[in-house]
């Protein structure tokens, strides 16, 4: 077996690369891609892009191209012509929108409209991956493989990268351990790390739950600011006490703790989206300014948890439909919807009302 890494390994160096500001290479053949994330981008980086001639682009989705009124000619997607005077701070305030409303008038843009973007795509998903804003300077590049190695940067092959991002990883239970609870001295953590690098999640069992019959599960989603600090604007940390103690009451369960926070873009862009709330934007359109779906959390990770655990079929504890239809498109048996009406306060009230109208929750 080589020592060197593969196209996962590969991947998980490109986000962590992209998260300090360091360029990555997209390698379609012999040509390419270089790539930086506007969100870290520095002005050493991007005078040092310039000086490599060509004309960049700043690649932003579709949803972000929306906000700006560029011409998204690429679909899902809008690559941005650079102008001569943009700096970081320019390519910051395109990715971000929190000025928007202070500064309407950042174009008018000229967008492309021509030639391959597949480069472009999987560059934009791999900042999502890394839970950074989803804008990437691109500049194309002839000999990719060859700048990869002159300077040291990573190399991703395309087609290699496309299929990896798209592919849930796989997951291995690194260790588990009894932890008594207060809902339940019986408890107990199992830690299960990805194959890919990225985050760790965990499954807290209750009790000695049966893999031969319907198991009262529930899968929820990191939220440090609802689970930890107790926030009023939204209902996790009621849902997540809720949850446990139905399980402590029934004398078993399975709580499935995945770390995607604010439905899978990260705390930093969730507190983004809380700023834009702020202004008036609820959290679907705060998402969508962002250049984030409504949702971006992948429910696979939790399929493929509880089968590695031996469970086949559950009830779940969810007000989300598309929870049931993503478990069971993923081979896991849903045999009743348990509902989970807690935690509705004045401070909530209008998120939870979006919920309703714009994803469907059962509320």
């Amino acid at each position: 077996m080589p020592l060197g890494p593969d196209s996962i390994d590969q991947l998980a160096r490109a986000r962590n690369d992209l998260r300090i500001g360091v360029p990555v290479v997209i390698a379609a053949g012999d040509a390419g891609l270089l790539i930086l994330a506007a969100e870290t981008l520095s002005a050493a980086r991007l005078s040092a892009l310039r000086g490599l001639g060509g004309a960049p682009v700043l690649a932003v989705t579709a949803r972000r191209a929306k906000t700006l009124k560029a011409r998204p000619y690429d679909g899902d997607l809008a690559r941005i012509e650079l102008p001569e005077t943009a700096d970081p701070d320019w390519v910051r305030a395109v990715a971000e929108p929190a000025d928007d409303l202070e500064k309407p008038l950042l174009g008018p843009f000229v967008t492309r409209r021509d030639g391959d973007v597949a480069a472009h795509r999987a560059a934009i998903a791999l900042t999502k991956s890394a839970r950074l804003l989803p804008a990437v300077l691109a500049l194309g590049l002839e000999d990719a493989r060859g700048f990869a190695d002159t300077h040291n940067l990573t190399l991703l092959a395309l087609e290699e990268a496309a299929v990896a991002l798209a592919t849930s990883t796989t997951f291995e239970e690194v260790v588990s351990a009894r932890v008594p609870l207060a809902v339940a001295r019986a408890g107990r953590v199992h830690v299960f790390r990805p194959r890919d690098g990225s985050e760790e999640h965990y499954a807290v069992e209750i009790g000695a739950p049966s893999r031969a019959a319907p198991v009262l599960a529930r899968l929820h989603s990191a939220c440090f600011t609802g689970d930890l600090l107790g926030s009023l604007k939204c209902d996790c940390g009621a849902q997540l006490q809720a949850a446990l103690a139905q399980m402590g009451a029934e004398g078993a369960g399975v709580l499935l703790y995945l770390n995607q926070e604010g439905r899978g873009i990260g705390l930093a862009n969730k507190m983004r989206a809380y700023a834009l709330q702020d202004q008036g934007f609820d959290t679907v359109e705060a998402n969508h300014r962002l250049g984030f779906e409504d949702d971006e959390r992948d429910f696979r990770i939790g399929a493929a948890i509880l089968r590695q655990m031996g469970f086949g079929t559950v009830r779940l504890m969810t007000n989300n439909p598309a929870k049931i239809s993503m478990m069971e498109a993923n081979g896991i048996a849903v045999a009743e919807r348990v509902p989970l009406k807690v935690g509705h306060t004045g401070d909530n009230a209008a998120y939870l009302a979006t919920k309703a109208a714009k994803s469907g929750h059962l509320l």
